[in-house]
């Protein structure tokens, strides 16, 4: 029973940790016009989501941070740590001053708090996934392991269902002019949930073998990158795979958001809702994805996914847009759905495959680091792409073809070089 207690644990607590990190991206539209001009709103809008990108541009250096820390103290310990740090800087972005109250003192302090949240995520990702799958049976490894690629999504929704009470209940324009503070306040009762929760885990049973024997790498990170062995499977780790697993995530399970608000123009409860919906029906496929990787094989689940995304993701926001004239709830969840398959394919089998490319006593750190270039600098960046794109050609589905492209490349690159690590002892 350890494994599931474990996997329950670690889930719930990256769960709240996404939640932070995604209440900014979930409000964008509305902090757009508090913390940046109000007479230019395209211009705001893009500087809104740039700064929600800079959030993702420090997880690799996270990951570096505290992949070392976790691989030479513990990932328990590693996990409170990461964990308060995300609180805090959530619990400062509700208290922060405006733009109309300090000018351009406001995005800048809301650009630090964001690298902070990104910093802390950084380290979550490699150490959630490392003590899941320490902990998992070998044959289950993809599907314990899947719960953690999970997270993301859930930890969304659960911003958009938080986001629409607050809403409900102080009434759009309060929550516009004020409201919003209170999701990034309410935080700190997650944090201290969190905090109680991570108390109570037991140290991965993997490295506590390893310390006993005195095995533990001195210099993790030295060890990681000395390694002619361990670098190309980082770099195998980010062309076959993260390169555009954030990509597809963030164009299947959060970039709709935006796209119904700035494009479709629908209302930020209606987009939420919807979005909420979505989130909420999809969640199991990440699951049954993951048994699949058990079953076949993380290789050709990922292929499929790459694959299924690059062909749906332009038709599914084309019948999204037609959907909004009129606004049809039915028809909008129905393409959206479409675009949840590949995102379960993509990421179910990732935490699988990267802690199965690396040995256990410098895990922590090599993993980390791909997951989080990879994701943090290419799917980060992907809504502030997409829209800029899209405003350069005054199309807004031009943007499209930077997500349908890193998928198309990693499809290619993970057929040629992927290597299947089904089967593997850690």
């Amino acid at each position: 029973m350890q494994a599931p207690r474990a996997t329950a644990a670690a889930v719930v607590g990256t769960v709240f940790e996404w939640f932070d990190f995604f209440l900014y991206g979930s409000l964008v539209a509305v902090l757009s016009a508090q913390f940046f001009p109000a007479d230019r709103p395209t211009a705001g809008l893009l500087a809104a989501l740039a700064a929600y990108g800079a959030g993702w541009v420090v997880r690799p250096l996270g990951a570096l941070y505290f992949g070392r820390m976790g691989d030479r103290i513990g990932r328990k310990k590693t996990f409170l740590i990461t964990i308060s740090l995300m609180g805090g800087a959530t619990v400062a972005i509700g208290c922060l001053p405006t733009y109309a109250q300090v000018g351009l003192l406001a995005p800048v302090l809301l650009v630090i708090l964001r690298l902070l949240q990104g910093f802390a995520v950084g380290g979550e990702f490699g150490g959630a996934a490392t003590y899941v799958a320490e902990h998992a049976p070998d044959r289950h490894r993809a599907l314990y392991t899947s719960l953690i690629q999970g997270t993301g999504t859930l930890g969304l929704l659960l911003a958009l269902l938080v986001i629409a009470a607050v809403r409900e209940a102080v009434g759009p324009e309060a929550f516009n002019d004020w409201g919003w503070r209170v999701p990034f306040l309410l935080s700190v009762l997650l944090l201290a949930l969190s905090i109680y929760m991570r108390l109570s885990l037991h140290e991965s049973p993997l490295f506590e073998r390893e310390q006993a024997a005195g095995a533990l790498s001195k210099a993790p990170l030295k060890e990681a990158f000395s390694s002619p062995a361990h670098v190309k499977s980082m770099c195998l780790a980010i062309v076959t795979l993260t390169m555009a697993q954030g990509v597809v995530w963030t164009t299947g399970q959060f970039y709709p958001l935006i796209f119904m608000q700035s494009t479709m123009k629908l209302d930020v409860g209606v987009a939420s809702s919807l979005m909420a919906a979505v989130l909420a029906a999809s969640a199991p496929l990440f699951p049954l994805a993951g048994w699949l990787a058990d079953r076949i094989g993380r290789r050709p689940v990922v292929i499929g996914g790459f694959v299924l995304a690059a062909l749906t993701i332009m038709p599914v926001f084309k019948g999204l847009g037609a959907a909004g004239a009129p606004f049809s709830f039915a028809a909008a969840f129905s393409w959206l759905m479409l675009l949840a398959v590949p995102v379960a394919l993509v990421c179910a089998p990732a935490s699988a495959y990267l802690v199965e490319l690396f040995p256990t006593r410098i895990r922590y750190s090599a993993m980390g680091l791909p997951y989080h270039l990879g994701n943090g600098w290419f799917g980060g960046f992907m809504p502030l792409a997409t829209a800029a794109i899209g405003a350069h050609f005054g199309d807004p589905y031009a943007g499209f073809y930077y997500s349908i492209g890193l998928a198309t490349i990693c499809a290619i690159t993970a057929f040629l070089l992927m290597p299947e690590t089904r089967g593997r002892s850690l």
